[in-house]
């Protein structure tokens, strides 16, 4: 991905989501352009706005940390969006390098690994920044068993959500859930924005999905670590799981999510329902499960 062209994207798509109002302006009669203007942000961040538009062209090499803390501020960041700032500077100046994950060819689950998700009594999935599912225990892999469907590859999180229509009954909000994956998936592009498996499902799904290519465009970036989720599964119906997300530290760029219900709750009632379906149809699913 071209860095000027993300640098520009971000900063514009930022700038145009903060109102006057909303940074303690004046909106001072009839506006040409959505939320603040450049004179403004460079105003807000003490710099001339020559400088701020030369910034906003994409030129970031070389900006001190100060710069980039003085406009994440005029434009109201969130602590993903300064991560995500700060990572683009460093890939202008060629320092993101050092900060890009390690690949190797072929990844496989360690067994110690799947020995860990199998302890796991609750549903536990591990995910790339690309929103491939690598590993599952049983309960994970019986209630995401609609992303099996295709077997070509590692099932995907993103191709799931945009061209599968189970999708749409999977997630009772798609898009908060359409909105979060795009999310996750800018948020990885700027931690490596020379992942060519990127590359190539953000271009597959932006030619196959209108949905996506409109979310994509909008450069919004998140982190998660804990919250709720709700999904409906084709057997046991409504769940309603909290999350706690985590990285692995000894696999670069991988998520360890763990999901959970309530004590004595309709969703507990439901997984426990979920865990006896997974052995009926055991056989199938460890036929589905994930490869690497």
């Amino acid at each position: 991905m071209d860095n000027r062209v993300e640098v520009r994207e971000f900063l514009t798509t930022r700038r145009a989501r903060v109102t006057p109002e909303r940074a303690g302006l004046s909106a001072g009669g009839q506006r040409r352009v959505a939320g603040l203007r450049r004179s403004e942000v460079a105003a807000l961040a003490g710099m001339s706005v020559e400088y701020y538009a030369k910034l906003e062209r994409g030129h970031l090499a070389g900006v001190s940390a100060s710069v980039l803390d003085a406009i994440a501020r005029a434009l109201q960041l969130d602590d993903a969006e300064r991560a995500h700032l700060l990572r683009l500077a460093q890939e202008a100046n060629g320092s993101n390098k050092l900060l890009r994950p390690r690949r190797v060819k072929q990844w496989s689950v360690r067994p110690s690994l799947q020995w860990s998700l199998d302890a796991i009594t609750s549903p536990a999935i591990v995910v790339n920044g690309r929103q491939d599912l690598l590993a599952t225990n049983a309960l994970a892999r019986a209630m995401h068993s609609d992303l099996y469907t295709d077997r070509s590859g590692p099932p995907n999180f993103g191709r799931f959500t945009f061209l599968d229509a189970a999708a749409r009954r999977f997630y009772p909000d798609w898009n908060l859930a359409a909105d979060m994956l795009v999310a996750n998936l800018r948020t990885a592009a700027g931690k490596d924005p020379h992942d060519k498996g990127l590359h190539d499902l953000v271009g597959e799904l932006s030619t196959r999905s209108d949905d996506f290519r409109r979310r994509w465009g909008a450069h919004n970036v998140r982190t998660h670590g804990t919250g709720i989720k709700t999904f409906h599964h084709h057997v046991v119906g409504d769940l309603e799981l909290v999350y706690e997300s985590m990285d692995l530290r000894a696999e670069p760029d991988l998520t360890l999510t763990i999901y959970a219900a309530e004590p004595d709750s309709p969703t507990a009632h439901a997984l426990a329902l979920l865990a006896s379906w997974a052995v009926t149809a055991g056989t199938d699913l460890a036929a589905a499960a994930p490869k690497a």
